[in-house]
């Protein structure tokens, strides 16, 4: 992933810095600076050779050579992998260092009060810093949809003649009239993978910075004793606090830093993936099997019924389906943005499975009812047994038919739906982001540079003086503290 801005949000305007966690911010600015100068190159260079490699169209469109210009933009390549590598290496090392740093960076902490008087003081908005943009967006999509079918139908009938061990009027007979069986199967896998990377970093213009800047001496010498122990400021001994002032300008005058102003800039870092996965296998088989005994009937008829084509008793029918469609989801996203918070919106994914369209075995029993009920006669004759196999076969046939196209037909049954982050969330997120940028606010950003004022002891000392004893010692004030600093 790209690099963040840095930031530690016990670094808040007004507040005293924590020299060691200002200190551990900038390292961890530094450590990224490599990866990002080489991330940098890399994106250059991938334009140029896109820009090239149009240019180089362009003239092959006019009939102008462009020999020269090819190998150009093959020496490119060779350096778009030099630092595409680079790049790698230097990301991997980055990222090996700051972990530990960034380790250090507490969501939660706790500082001593500002010496600020907020009540007197003001922040001001001045544009002294630029807006800028750069954005790197990657986006890969593949759809993939692979179908298999495969039919395997196998009928095996024999005969009266073949199953038939005695033929003959009056005489007692035994027939195996069909057997039958058909296998179809289907198998269809449907992938859909999307991968969205957006990197996004602004500056903003506005810079804020306390003006004025007025100093609660009280709280000043709170946070100063808290601070130094071992050099703290006595309040009961007015002569002590006097020569602390005049230590001004000098090597023994300690102070600690406030965060008096800022510049601000913003960052969007996110990366969503979305792996959508339908498999669906569907297998039919259907086992007939017609089994019929008659003492005695009259040969045609005999003939026509023990074929197979139509079962005069049949005893047992079966068929069994089998539908497996099982569908995968998967959603990865990661967002990361500072200075600015943009509208996440979540996205439905329909669930679907597959079925087979209009394949009941119940219907199937009620339909071979019906095609027995419209064959059968009481008295059985030549005729009527020749009108029966007839009938029976083309029965058999519409059914075979009925049967292909419902195991070829497979319709989608909607299951429902999950809302998750997909690449329209980021894509929106990121717009919302865009528009804020645009619209700027005093609310927008995270400190990019820091604005420090030093409070020293003798600062202190002399505004703790001009308060409460004007007349004794009349010092000078500071040059951002009014009349009244003291007041």
């Amino acid at each position: 992933m790209p690099s963040t801005i840095p930031y530690d949000p016990s670094l808040v305007l007004g507040n005293i810095v924590p020299q060691a966690k200002l200190d551990n911010i900038v390292k961890i600015g530094a450590l990224q600076a490599p990866s990002d100068a080489a991330q940098t190159n890399l994106n250059s260079l991938i334009t140029l050779k896109r820009s090239i490699d149009m240019t180089i169209q362009e003239m092959i469109d006019m009939g102008i050579d462009v020999s020269d210009l090819i190998g150009e933009s093959q020496d490119i390549g060779t350096q778009i992998q030099k630092a595409a590598i680079d790049y790698g290496k230097a990301k991997i090392a980055s990222e090996k260092a700051i972990q530990p740093l960034r380790a250090l960076v507490s969501e939660v902490s706790e500082e001593i009060e500002s010496p600020i008087d907020y009540n007197k003081s003001m922040i001001k908005e001045m544009p002294i810093s630029a807006d800028s943009l750069q954005m790197n967006v990657q986006y890969f999509s593949y759809d993939e949809n692979a179908q298999s079918s495969e039919s395997h139908a196998t009928t095996v009938s024999s005969f009266v003649s073949e199953s038939l061990s005695v033929f003959g009027e009056g005489q007692s007979g035994q027939a195996s009239a069909s057997a039958q069986s058909q296998v179809n199967s289907q198998v269809s896998r449907h992938s859909i993978s999307g991968t969205l990377v957006i990197c996004i970093t602004c500056t903003h213009k506005n810079a804020q910075v306390f003006a004025p800047f007025i100093m609660d001496v009280d709280k000043a010498v709170r946070a100063w004793n808290a601070i130094f122990p071992d050099n703290m400021i006595k309040t009961n001994d007015p002569m002590s606090i006097a020569k602390i002032e005049a230590t001004a300008d000098t090597k023994a005058d300690k102070s600690f830093n406030i965060l008096s102003g800022a510049t601000y800039g913003s960052s969007f870092v996110g990366m969503v993936h979305i792996l959508n996965t339908t498999d669906s296998s569907s297998s039919q088989s259907m086992e007939t099997v017609a089994s019929s005994m008659q003492e005695t009937f009259d040969i045609g008829g005999w003939f026509a019924s023990g074929t197979g084509s139509f079962g005069v008793a049949a005893s047992f029918s079966d068929s069994a389906k089998n539908l497996l469609s099982v569908q995968n989801v998967q959603s990865h996203c990661s967002l990361v943005t500072m200075g600015i918070i943009p509208s996440i919106k979540s996205n439905q994914v329909k669930m679907g499975v597959q079925g087979f369209s209009d394949f009941d075995p119940a219907k199937q029993m009620q339909e071979l009812s019906t095609l027995q009920g419209a064959t059968a006669s009481e008295n059985n004759s030549i005729a009527s047994a020749a009108g029966a196999a007839k009938t029976g076969q083309q029965m058999m046939t519409l059914k075979n038919g009925t049967i292909t196209s419902a195991l070829s037909g497979l319709a989608t049954i909607d299951d429902g739906a999950n809302n998750i982050i997909d690449t329209n969330s980021m894509m929106t997120a990121m717009d919302d982001y865009i528009q804020k940028c645009i619209a700027g606010g005093s609310n927008l950003g995270v400190p990019v540079n820091y604005y420090l004022k030093p409070i020293t002891q003798s600062m202190i000392a002399r505004a703790w003086l001009a308060k409460y004893y004007p007349n004794k010692f009349n010092q000078a004030g500071s040059a951002d503290d009014s009349k009244d600093a003291g007041n």
